[in-house]
């Protein structure tokens, strides 16, 4: 999917035009993948003509656990950030599905690998539409394996972890798939290149466990919640194993970028679109698009 462009950035501290927002091919953001991120989505309301900004708080806290797990000498405040986030979606007039991406770098030109400062910060918003097939995805389950909380912890959002994803799902795209599902070390299923994972046995969702070498999903959560909240099911965080993905009923993925999308098929094995993930699916969306006036907390209008 093509990526559309910004009238304009936010970097350190003041707007430019997009053409405008570089830093150096020598700091450490450039050399070493010292950088993290956060992906937020934004959802444009027709009837209410508002632009709503999902789960905005809570992206921006994970984005500080990021800063520290990553030791960064420095950051910056939850109210600071969530400013100039407005302030860059309302300048670049956005009123339409949306995707905010902030970054935060190690900045200048030089350090080593251990640098830890100093600190710079890049926020993008452009308006994006879905990125996974509305009609459900195929998937298989790579041959590379997660990195471990001991190696690169999978809880930090950081561009260097990516590498590793971005193995899984070039492999699968070079077979012929759209998905990736990355095992760990022992074996147990972990998460989508981009996504968590949910499948569905008997009427019971299942998604594995933080613990098990995945991110620390918002969307994830959010449907844990919901699932207990909104259709009186009890979902279930547990391991699961590879084969466990082939005798499951039905499955989808989720994520800010993903939303909730079906899987169609894992390594072959095919899956109807179920009622489960029919039901999460319309929930989740009436929520984001405030079509509910329920979890009104969740969702910031822009304007």
């Amino acid at each position: 999917m093509a990526e559309k462009k910004a009238k304009y950035i936010f970097l350190n501290g003041k707007v430019v035009p997009y053409s405008e927002a570089k830093i150096h091919v020598m700091s450490p953001a450039v050399r070493y993948g010292s950088n993290v991120f956060e992906g937020i989505r934004g959802y444009w309301n027709e009837e209410k003509k508002q632009l709503y900004l999902f789960k905005l708080r809570q992206h921006l806290q994970r984005l500080q656990n990021s800063i520290k797990l990553m030791r960064f000498e420095g950051t910056y405040e939850i109210e600071e950030l969530e400013k100039w986030i407005l302030d860059l979606v309302r300048q670049n007039e956005i009123k339409e599905d949306m995707h905010i991406r902030p970054q935060v770098f190690l900045d200048g030109e030089g350090g080593g690998v251990g640098t830890r400062g100093p600190v710079g910060i890049a926020i993008i918003a452009i308006p994006m539409a879905r990125y996974m097939k509305e009609e459900g995805v195929t998937a298989m389950v790579s041959s590379w394996r997660r990195i471990d909380d001991d190696v690169m912890p999978p809880r930090i959002k950081c561009a260097a972890n990516y590498q590793n994803n971005r193995l899984a799902l070039i492999e699968a795209n070079m077979h012929g798939y759209d998905a990736s599902i990355i095992l760990n070390r022992d074996g147990k299923v972990t998460e989508e290149a981009r996504a968590c994972i949910f499948i569905c046995r008997d009427g019971v969702p299942i998604t594995p466990p933080v613990t098990c070498g995945i991110l620390e999903s918002i969307t994830r959560r959010t449907l844990l919640q919901l699932f207990s909240e909104e259709l009186g099911i009890k979902a279930l965080e547990r391991e699961i194993d590879r084969t466990e993905l082939y005798v499951a009923d039905e499955a989808f993925f989720c994520g800010s970028g993903a939303e909730t999308t079906p899987i169609i098929s894992i390594d072959g094995y095919p899956f109807p679109i179920g009622p489960i993930t029919t039901s999460i699916k319309k929930v989740y969306f009436d929520i984001a698009r405030g079509k509910t006036d329920k979890y009104s907390e969740w969702r910031t209008p822009v304007y």
